[in-house]
């Protein structure tokens, strides 16, 4: 799910990945998918890489599919039992309406064209269905140290605050509400029946 240039960065340091990256937070991406307003039975993490968002969502009656461009990234989400569809964020190999929730956890920085991917995001979500997007707020020291990071590595990150992305997600037809602030912040969108 990552431009060209991150996706050879994340193929290079995926032994390493989860070594450096604290775990994903849990508890905030329950609180997303329980707002969905149907039962959420499959899960597709988007720019899920090496799992690590995916495995703290598995339970018996859920299934977790994690999409990612980098190989080797998916290579270790295999490793830890998940499903894995290697593919871009922009034309997701999901049909219309396939999915109860999608999750984007500190990846959506990485991905270079981010009015496509909330609009594919829609596209594959079931009505009643929600995406939770967790990142980090360039706003915030914290925020400010990670895009200076990124940028030097030659990343092609794009940062966006809670209230820009819940603005562009709203812009795709889905009700969105910032649940959580912070260096850290979670966003949340629902689609309603009409769409």
């Amino acid at each position: 799910m990552h431009g060209v240039g991150d996706v050879r960065f994340f193929d290079r340091v995926a032994r390493l990945y989860d070594l450096a990256m604290p775990p994903a937070e849990r508890g905030a991406l329950l609180d997303g998918l329980s707002r969905a307003e149907r039962p959420v039975e499959h899960v597709l993490d988007v720019g899920g890489g090496s799992g690590r968002a995916g495995v703290t969502l598995t339970a018996p009656d859920r299934q977790v599919t994690v999409v990612d461009v980098s190989g080797e990234m998916l290579s270790r989400a295999r490793g830890r039992g998940l499903d894995c569809v290697r593919g871009d964020a922009r034309t997701l190999p999901v049909a219309d309406g396939a999915v109860d929730a999608v999750t984007v956890v500190d990846a959506f920085h990485h991905m270079p064209d981010q009015r496509a991917v909330l609009a594919n995001v829609a596209r594959v979500l079931a009505p009643g269905g929600a995406v939770v997007i967790r990142e980090f707020d360039p706003e915030t020291l914290l925020g400010r140290v990670v895009e200076r990071v990124e940028d030097a590595v030659g990343m092609g990150s794009l940062f966006t605050g809670p209230d820009d992305l819940a603005r562009a997600i709203e812009r795709t037809g889905l009700d969105a509400r910032v649940l959580d602030r912070g260096f850290g912040y979670t966003v949340v969108g629902v689609k309603q029946d009409n769409n």
